[in-house]
């Protein structure tokens, strides 16, 4: 019996200390450590989402939110630190605009706890922590926030609330357009209908390719020209021509009788022959009844000499019927006269050019063709009064300086 018993006190003994034995003691102070951090970082995380979400203006209802009694709401102030309503009067904002959330108060000895999750899981949010005596008490190292007055009272905060603060800009309004209701545009075969300007129009469509008639787009010139692939082959004496975009063969001979002192004409226009005043019959009425030559014009240094006609064959007079004094211009048209150009050969191409013998300056001056220009008096251009050639040899001459028959030069 007393073996027994000693059996039973020895059991008794060695279940006892197992249940008591700081090991096991250890063990049940962890659990319930890690329980609590655990219940505090959902806390944090419900408000985060609860925050985050009135930022984006959605909805968050997750069922910790009624169980954490979490609120956010927008809090303004005024230029005062005072509430005021959180709207753009008169293009004017408020001077403070926040989104405010807070939770439940958690317990004190949780302080520490949720301070250590908040360092651990939401280093960056300054102005996340836990409410006291009108600060935030944030996790880390960082220094608390000092939460306005104003707030406080708004929200109702007391000491050990979880409070996330952020200060945001109140958004400008959308504008809205509406465009005028306009009745249905029905636009023709080539067109489209687009909608510029403020109203629906009929535009050209593809206008770049699509020329009408005989014409076709020239991507160099950006413009519509003739198409030569499309220019018919006429009858004997007759010539195509381009009429309102379409190739068309006329007879280009005069068909039309004009009376005496009238000479048929052919108008370009309207491609019809009609009668005009014969140019060759107009009596030619001067105002003048004697007629003064002008200055005979000689290399500089040479005695001038009144000859008996004052212009030469290349030459043309022009009379001024207020003054009555004549000069001498170039004749354009004797330039194929060989007293006028004696030179042989051909004097096109990019290297040559058709010039006049200005015998100086104030020659020039009468010739209303070359006002703007320079009149080059040197050893490589002939002072002759005569049309010359002027040979730029491997060069080109300089189209922009050049005015053929009266001015050639060479770049």
């Amino acid at each position: 019996m007393n073996i027994f018993m000693m059996i039973l006190v020895a059991i008794f003994m060695v279940g006892f200390y197992m249940i008591s034995s700081p090991s096991q003691r250890v063990t049940e102070q962890e659990t319930e450590y890690a329980i609590n951090k655990s219940d505090m970082r959902s806390i944090a995380e419900c408000a985060s989402a609860k925050h985050n979400a009135q930022i984006k203006g959605t909805e968050f209802n997750d069922v910790c939110v009624e169980q954490n009694q979490i609120n956010s709401q927008f809090v303004c102030l005024n230029s005062n630190m005072r509430i005021t309503s959180c709207e753009i009067t008169r293009n004017k904002r408020p001077e403070y605009s926040y989104i405010v959330t807070a939770t439940t108060p958690i317990d004190v000895d949780s302080y520490n706890d949720m301070l250590e999750i908040l360092e651990e899981y939401f280093p960056d949010a300054g102005t996340f922590g836990i409410f006291m005596d009108g600060k935030i008490m944030v996790g880390g190292l960082s220094g608390a926030r000092i939460v306005p007055d104003a707030i406080i009272d708004e929200m109702e905060l007391t000491n050990g609330q979880l409070i996330y603060f952020t200060q945001y800009e109140i958004p400008d309004e959308e504008t809205v357009f509406t465009a005028p209701v306009q009745t249905d545009v029905i636009c023709p075969i080539g067109t489209v209908k687009t909608y510029r300007f403020g109203r629906w129009q009929c535009i050209g469509y593809n206008t770049k390719t699509d020329c009408g008639g005989d014409m076709i787009w020239d991507s160099e010139l950006l413009m519509c020209v003739a198409d030569e692939s499309k220019k018919p082959l006429c009858a004997e004496q007759q010539t195509a021509v381009l009429v309102d975009s379409v190739w068309e063969c006329v007879n280009p001979f005069p068909e039309k009788v004009c009376p005496d002192g009238m000479i048929a004409r052919l108008n370009y226009n309207t491609l019809e022959w009609e009668c005009v005043v014969n140019p060759n019959e107009i009596a030619d009425t001067k105002k003048c009844d004697t007629v003064s030559q002008g200055v005979i014009f000689g290399p500089v240094g040479t005695t001038a000499r009144v000859p008996t006609t004052s212009c030469t064959d290349c030459e043309t007079m022009i009379t001024n019927p207020d003054t009555c004094e004549s000069v001498c211009v170039p004749d354009p048209s004797k330039i194929n006269d060989p007293a006028c150009y004696s030179a042989t050969g051909d004097c096109s191409g990019p290297s040559r050019g058709y010039y006049f013998g200005f015998p100086s300056y104030s020659y020039a001056t009468h010739v209303d063709a070359v006002a703007g220009y320079t009149i080059p008096l040197d050893a490589a251009h002939s002072q002759n009064r005569k049309f010359n050639c002027l040979d730029c040899g491997d060069g080109e001459i300089d189209s922009e300086k050049s005015l053929p028959p009266y001015i050639s030069v060479c770049k």
